[in-house]
């Protein structure tokens, strides 16, 4: 009688549920992901609600095996000092089946991670914030892959750089430098900073603080420096695949003159606000607690300190945290919603974020002729697997996509299987001179797990490394 009325009650949250979709983002707000079967999960997602919870065996996983070896994983990845923590999510036909915290903020072991707790996503704000930016304002009418540089950036661009194709820029194939060091570009050959960049006092044409420590930036830093800088980087003629992020740091400013909002302010209200992820934030410091932010480097070469709550990236430190390139932070749960709405081709609690069509322009690789993998912002798998270089899933299909981020982190989606996976860790404190995560495997290695448990289904598997 219990299971009975038990399952009646929860059928009839569902449908409450189903008749309130304008309210979906309070209800969610103010409940705990309702647990449903596997049938109503799948109904909710293929209509566009929520990310739900569940278990691993409704999307036809042996949850003891996958328990056990992610658990196995992530265990010689901290033992071996990998990274000190991590969140895990995992999710299926929008049934979140697995949701996982490891280790700690630090080494010290004072602060366990908790799943409400928020990453330095780095380069993954490339996708999670310009790239999503850009995919609106592409279906506003108000830019288009086809213009050149020079149309969106007339006072950054010169001649080199006027006639690149957009669709080439975010495809990383446009001859763009892979990177300008603006923090070091901006000291003298004895250590000290160069006039007008940094001081270690603030005033009123120093007025931003930069690091805890003491470090202000110039008020003009952003056009004089940085922009000035790319201004004048060289372009290879050679139309080759070659990682840029230096349009990244142009395109907040282009999304305010085009919108007619401050980036941040785009995002939260066409994206990150309705979607209910509120921890999605540049510049936590400012909305939270230090002891909810995991910490990142212990910065000994530029702003002498360990970095808590600020950007990690030391050029998106110079855009004051707010930057195409890095400066997002997140838990893992939140990240998820974003993507999930992009599995859902666009929809989430009952709003079209994007078209269809939008997603699958912007997620298809664009060059693969010429051994270029990626789409337009986000990363693709390797056109031709391997296991040393691939951060992804050997069964990662070609329709895949997703973006990796410097701090340890990396969000996939997978559209044909429906299948998204988050990872977030702290892999650069207190060092970035450490590769284990890579040395290890450790993303691939619980992505392969994954892939292969969906294809064993119940109860056949048997499993030793996840190195294929």
């Amino acid at each position: 009688m219990y299971l009975l009325m038990h399952k009646r009650n929860h059928i009839f949250r569902v449908l409450v549920i189903i008749c309130c979709l304008g309210f979906t983002a309070f209800i969610q707000a103010q409940q705990p992901p309702l647990k449903v079967s596997k049938k109503v999960s799948f109904s909710l997602n293929r209509g566009g609600l929520l990310l739900v919870q569940g278990t691993p065996e409704e999307v036809g996983i042996d949850g003891q095996i996958l328990n056990r070896e992610i658990n196995t994983i992530m265990q010689e990845a901290i033992d071996q000092g990998a990274f000190p923590g991590a969140q895990i999510l995992l999710a299926k036909d929008g049934i979140i089946f697995y949701e996982g915290t490891f280790g700690h903020h630090t080494y010290e072991r004072k602060q366990a991670v908790r799943p409400t707790d928020l990453y330095d996503l780095a380069s993954l704000t490339k996708t999670t914030a310009t790239t999503l930016a850009l995919m609106k304002l592409y279906e506003e009418g108000l830019f288009d892959l086809d213009k050149a540089m020079g149309d969106y950036f007339p006072k950054i661009t010169k001649r080199d750089k006027r006639d690149l194709q957009m669709r080439e820029v975010l495809a990383h194939q446009a001859g763009l430098k892979a990177w300008i060091p603006f923090w070091s570009e901006s000291k003298r050959k004895n250590g000290r900073f160069k006039w007008n960049t940094v001081k270690s006092d603030s005033s009123r044409r120093f007025p931003y603080r930069i690091s805890e420590s003491g470090l202000f930036l110039h008020r003009k830093y952003k056009e004089r420096k940085i922009y000035r800088m790319i201004k004048q980087s060289e372009v290879s003629e050679e139309k080759e695949y070659l990682y840029s992020g230096l349009s990244y740091y142009l395109f907040p400013e282009w999304v305010e003159r085009a919108s007619g909002l401050p980036f941040e302010e785009y995002l939260d209200q066409k994206f990150y606000t309705p979607l209910g992820a509120e921890t999605l934030k540049f510049n936590p410091y400012k909305y939270f607690p230090l002891e909810r932010i995991t910490p990142t480097e212990a910065d000994t070469f530029f702003r002498m300190d360990t970095l808590h709550g600020r950007v990690h990236d030391e050029g998106a430190a110079m855009m004051l945290g707010v930057s195409g390139n890095a400066g997002l932070f997140s838990n893992a749960r939140d990240l998820a919603k974003v993507y999930q709405m992009l599995l859902n081709k666009g929809q989430y609690g009952g709003v079209q974020y994007l078209s269809p069509q939008t997603i699958k322009t912007f997620t298809t690789r664009q060059f693969p002729e010429n051994d270029n993998r990626r789409g337009l912002g986000f990363d693709k798998p390797l056109i031709n697997y391997d296991p040393l270089l691939s951060s992804v899933a050997r069964d990662a299909t070609s329709q895949s996509y997703g973006h990796t981020g410097y701090t340890g982190t990396l969000v996939w989606a997978d559209p044909v299987h429906n299948l998204l996976f988050v990872f977030l860790s702290n892999r650069v404190h207190p060092t970035r001179n450490n590769s284990k995560i890579y040395q290890l495997n450790v993303r691939p290695n619980i992505h392969n797990l994954v892939y292969d448990l969906l294809r064993s289904g119940k109860g056949s598997y048997t499993i030793g490394r996840h190195n294929h």
